[in-house]
């Protein structure tokens, strides 16, 4: 089930409509009190937002559902006219697994929709711990815990450090975490994932060793002592 925040009619029911011929189960809210309060009754495998809403920004639903255990893992795409690169980036970084500028193709939309509840099958799959190299993280509680004492990281930091994590040893250049931690058609540049590693490396203190740079290639996940 999919829902999708939409505060236009026009858009929302051809879109739940172009959705629903492709098979894809799917329900509509024009505001985010009736979408809160579908939500409580059942928490759906993904949700489509818009950014500007009439009672409630769109972003602040995106930190919302972030926030809270039961929604922090769900995926969640922005469909929004806003389509600037900043715009893209601070909702990105935010927490949305996908944005989609209007006007879009309805079949792209749906295309995307189906990656999104493939990724949410897959998170429901995967071991909820990982713990390596004094690191522990959970993904069902988005917390990391280092040498015993909890690290507070951005949704960003947190999936890079997963990602990372779930493929130890193995190194991935610039392009490929642009790729797989913040989607393919993010356009942010290879400096996105310097400034990343950078800033995780230093909550990570004595373990930041753990994110090793390969020269001209890109970064691994290390199991390696305290320097």
């Amino acid at each position: 089930m999919i829902y999708y925040v939409e505060d236009d009619d026009n858009i929302r029911g051809l879109t739940l409509y172009a959705l629903r011929q492709q098979g894809i189960e799917a329900e509509g809210f024009s505001c985010d009190s009736e979408f809160k309060a579908a939500v409580t009754k059942r928490v759906p495998d993904a949700v489509l937002l818009d950014i500007m809403l009439p009672d409630t920004d769109g972003l602040e639903i995106l930190h919302r559902l972030r926030a809270d255990q039961e929604t922090a893992t769900l995926p969640i795409m922005m469909l929004t006219a806003k389509d600037t690169e900043l715009d893209k980036v601070v909702a990105l970084d935010g927490g949305a697994d996908d944005y989609l500028t209007k006007p879009f193709s309805l079949m792209e939309l749906t295309s995307r929709c189906r990656a999104l509840l493939r990724r949410g099958g897959m998170m429901k799959k995967v071991s909820d711990t990982l713990s390596a190299g004094g690191i522990v993280l959970s993904p069902s509680h988005r917390q990391v815990v280092v040498d015993g004492v909890e690290v507070k990281l951005t949704l960003r930091e947190f999936e890079l450090l997963e990602y990372l994590m779930r493929k130890p040893g193995i190194v991935f250049s610039r392009e490929a975490l642009l790729q797989s931690v913040w989607g393919w058609d993010f356009d942010g540049g290879s400096r996105t994932v310097d400034v990343h590693v950078q800033t995780l490396r230093q909550k990570l203190g004595e373990r930041a060793g753990c994110i090793e740079t390969v020269r001209g290639v890109g970064y691994r996940f290390a199991d390696r002592a305290v320097e």
